[in-house]
């Protein structure tokens, strides 16, 4: 598997630089300067040392005049666009991210604090899927200093961002309100709830028994769960596409059972089955149309279908999730 290292130069990033190197794992590493702050031209020649140092590949990406209105948001969808495109063009099937222990608590409270529920508030898995590729988080269970203690230890230099005791931002000011100070006095305790919320996850939403067929941009889903797991598989693939749902989106769903959302996705519910393609205007000859009713296709899934190709054994294996056999 290659491996591409999320990296910042910051006290969570080089520590699991140098956990890496001491486990023999083989990576690469990408950095981004948002060019903000002075002190971002010496974390990347730091990452430029380390590079050279250790024999590693680095990409390195620079922003200029970032908007500084929703600065979080946009970080870090630059980021991850830069990180897919790594993936993608270098065959990387990867991506290693330094999210630890505060990091979760931070994430948590924020969630919390938006009324969302327990997939959202559980919202940093140690391996998730995403377009394709895996994200690892193998630091989850460390807290900031432990991490520090381990880089302290081996008298490894890191910095530390100033840009992250900014409480304008809301990750900052949950982190310098709550998180931290939680952590410092009940780290071990919140460190085993998170344990057990994400074994109660699995149980609860039975990921292991989805399943789904992809061809292009049309995902069929098959499940064994109530209309509530049905949302959150939804919900999850919709995300992926720049689709956040309302709450009211989510009720008329589940009340209508096909819906297009947005003027851009169809959506429809069957039994056990969730079908989801891009919206599409293709006309249906009278036998495709015919093959499509007779097989239970979705009425505004069946355009995406005949536009993308899918043939007559096709379609019949679709209309009963054959396609999972």
């Amino acid at each position: 598997m290659k491996n591409l290292l999320a990296f910042s130069a910051g006290v969570d990033s080089t520590a699991l630089f140098f956990m890496l190197m001491e486990e023999g794992l083989e990576f690469d590493i990408a950095i981004v300067d948002y060019c903000m702050r002075d002190q971002s031209k010496d974390e990347v020649a730091y990452a430029k040392e380390l590079a050279t140092r250790y024999n590693k590949k680095i990409f390195i990406k620079t922003v200029e005049d970032l908007d500084n209105s929703n600065f979080e948001a946009k970080a870090r969808d630059i980021r991850y666009e830069f990180f897919e495109e790594i993936i993608q063009n270098e065959g990387y099937s990867r991506l290693i991210m330094a999210h630890q222990l505060n990091d979760q608590l931070e994430w948590f409270l924020m969630q919390l604090s938006r009324g969302a529920g327990l997939k959202e508030l559980i919202g940093l898995q140690e391996k998730t899927i995403r377009n394709g590729y895996e994200i690892y988080r193998p630091v989850l269970e460390y807290t900031k200093d432990e991490l520090i203690e381990y880089l302290d230890k081996r008298n490894i230099k890191y910095f530390i961002d100033s840009s992250n005791i900014d409480t304008k931002y809301k990750r900052n000011y949950f982190r310098a309100k709550f998180a931290n100070e939680l952590i410092g006095e009940f780290g071990s305790g919140i460190k085993r709830s998170f344990q057990y919320l994400k074994e109660d996850l699995k149980t609860l939403y039975n990921e292991d028994n989805i399943q789904q067929f992809v061809i292009e941009d049309f995902v069929l889903f098959k499940y064994e769960g109530d209309d509530n797991l049905a949302l959150r598989i939804i919900d999850q693939e919709l995300k992926k596409r720049k689709i956040v749902l309302s709450s009211l989106q989510k009720k008329e769903i589940l009340k209508q059972k096909e819906i297009i959302i947005k003027n851009l996705f169809c959506i429809a519910l069957q039994k056990n089955l969730i079908w989801i393609a891009p919206k599409n205007d293709t006309i249906l000859d009278k036998s495709y149309k015919e093959l499509c009713r007779v097989n239970k296709i979705p009425k505004f899934i069946r355009t995406y279908l005949k536009y993308i190709g899918v043939e007559n054994e096709t379609i019949c294996k679709l209309s009963n999730g054959g396609v999972f056999k």
